[in-house]
């Protein structure tokens, strides 16, 4: 079968859809993957990964709407994100389970979804954000990491609620300073320029309580879970770690890394990312059982 690489932008909605990779004639494509950004990123983020997969797989990837420089700035239910999620792997995938490639809120969305549609899901890999929320989460955290986690995310939320509440020029600067004042004192990754208020409306929407119908993690297919050990706070509980490694199909992989895994340790990450996926690809395109029930 002759396969060619291609280049391909859909809109979906409103929302630009980037496609990378190889294709294949209707029924024979290669497995793609569906690559989901969090704070305070967009769908840059994730071009050294695409560049080791798109030889292999179909990578789609968009910016979360919020996120992106000339975005609307408002706040995002769970439904809108998971509808268009539902519709972008829809449009991507031609109604076959597709591959999830997830951090940071991308976690928590692309989790969410899996909840929501598992026939659509037949793999996860799932980058530093596992049973967050949980109660093994919660009961695995000492009071000062508790704390620290409740202050950068009450801090964006603030930064996101000043900045619709003033409005205008005044309110959007003051919230942006705010946002890249955090992002600095997190060593995050994403220029300065890049980082923007109005991208912390999930922060806001959790603390509000908006975003409650969404669940902790249990997998249910096979899933790929990396995680950075040099963080003050882990976003994942022990036990949900340890139960996931011992699933078939499934791997825990924690790097010396911040919570930007695919940047901080790159080489060791991606290497670790396509043993993986070459592993479970026969397992993928069989069927999306319940990973504790594969062999």
């Amino acid at each position: 079968m002759k396969v060619n690489a291609v280049h391909q932008t859909l809109t979906v909605g409103r929302t630009e859809v980037r496609i990378e990779g190889p294709s294949g004639p209707p029924g024979a494509q290669p497995p793609c993957i569906v690559l989901l950004h969090g704070w305070p990123d967009t769908a840059v983020l994730w071009d050294a990964t695409v560049a080791l997969l798109a030889p292999h797989y179909r990578c789609a990837r968009f910016t979360w709407p919020g996120f992106g420089r000339d975005d609307e700035a408002r706040a995002y239910s769970l439904d809108e994100l998971v509808s268009l999620l539902h519709q972008v792997v829809l449009a991507v995938g031609g109604g076959r389970p597709v591959t999830l490639l997830l951090h940071d809120w991308g976690c928590f969305f692309g989790y969410h979804f899996a909840r929501q549609h598992p026939e659509l899901v037949a793999r996860v890999v799932g980058i530093d954000i596992g049973d967050a929320g949980s109660r093994a989460h919660r009961a695995a955290m000492k009071p000062k990491q508790m704390a620290m986690v409740a202050g950068y995310q009450l801090w964006l939320a603030a930064a996101w609620k000043l900045s619709g509440t003033l409005g205008g020029t005044l309110g959007g600067a003051l919230g942006d300073r705010m946002a890249r004042w955090m992002a600095r004192a997190l060593r995050v990754p994403t220029p300065q320029g890049e980082i923007r208020a109005k991208a912390g409306y999930p922060y806001w929407l959790t603390w509000t309580g908006r975003y409650r119908a969404a669940r902790p993690f249990a997998p249910t297919v096979p899933t790929f879970f990396a995680y950075g050990k040099r963080k003050p706070f882990m976003f994942h509980s022990p036990a949900w770690c340890d139960d996931l490694a011992t699933r078939p199909g499934c791997r825990v992989e924690g790097l010396r890394a911040g919570h930007w895994v695919m940047l901080d340790a790159a080489p060791a990450f991606h290497a670790a990312l396509l043993a993986w996926l070459s592993a479970t690809d026969s397992m993928a395109s069989a069927t999306a059982d319940p990973c504790v029930n594969l062999s």
